[in-house]
């Protein structure tokens, strides 16, 4: 099970909070965990923290139309995600 960190900036702080998208979008993979940050210098950078169970499940599904319209929805600005993997 790796740990992951993912982090991007979102137009609606508290939209992405409330947001069930998360847990509809990773649930399927089998990822659990998942705890939401805000950075309090910027509110509108945010970060999920998470346990992945297959890396390769995650890395595929980051490219599907559905994780465009998750970020779509929850409003990411998909140019800024970045991934973060516990080393």
């Amino acid at each position: 099970m790796a740990t992951v960190i993912g982090y991007h900036k979102v137009k609606d702080t508290k939209h992405w909070l409330a947001s069930p998208m998360r847990e509809k979008f990773f649930g399927p993979l089998g990822i659990t965990g998942i705890r939401k940050f805000v950075d309090p210098q910027d509110p509108n950078r945010v970060a999920v923290l998470m346990d992945v169970p297959n890396m390769d499940a995650l890395q595929a599904a980051m490219k599907t139309t559905g994780a465009a319209e998750a970020m779509a929805h929850d409003g990411v600005l998909a140019d800024s995600l970045v991934i973060l993997v516990e080393a």
